[in-house]
């Protein structure tokens, strides 16, 4: 099956979508549209805090981290699904979020694929590993 994008496409797609939400969420959360209930700091610790996690090994390309980076990008995920949901008001700025959040996991999801199969790493399924034992 032809790939749609290079892998390098998906990690830029990836990266792209990454570094969008690192910048919007502090953007969105302390100064477009603040919310009354939380605090500017417990704000920026629980919303931005978590996307720092995974940095260094996006940063270098690991295809790992970007899998596992995708557990977080849910996170953001279901913050704009619930905000669509629940404020009408916050509609453009949930889409945004989404938009960010959907580009980081579908292309870091490709992009871990791909790189994972150029450097020969696989995961092993069960049936293989019962072979071996």
């Amino acid at each position: 099956m032809k790939q749609f994008f290079s892998t390098q496409q998906h990690k830029k797609i990836a990266l792209t979508g990454y570094f969008s939400l690192l910048i919007y969420i502090p953007l969105w959360l302390l100064w477009l549209n603040p919310s009354d209930e939380l605090s500017p700091t417990l704000s920026l610790i629980f919303f931005s805090l978590p996307l720092l996690f995974p940095l260094r090994g996006l940063i270098k390309g690991n295809p790992y981290t970007f899998a596992w980076s995708n557990f977080i990008v849910m996170w953001y995920f279901l913050h704009g699904l619930t905000t669509l949901w629940v404020s009408a008001s916050d509609f453009w700025w949930a889409i945004i979020e989404l938009t960010f959040a959907t580009m980081m996991f579908i292309s870091g999801t490709y992009y871990a694929k791909y790189r994972g199969q150029e450097l020969g790493l696989s995961i092993r399924k069960k049936k293989d590993t019962d072979q071996t034992n």
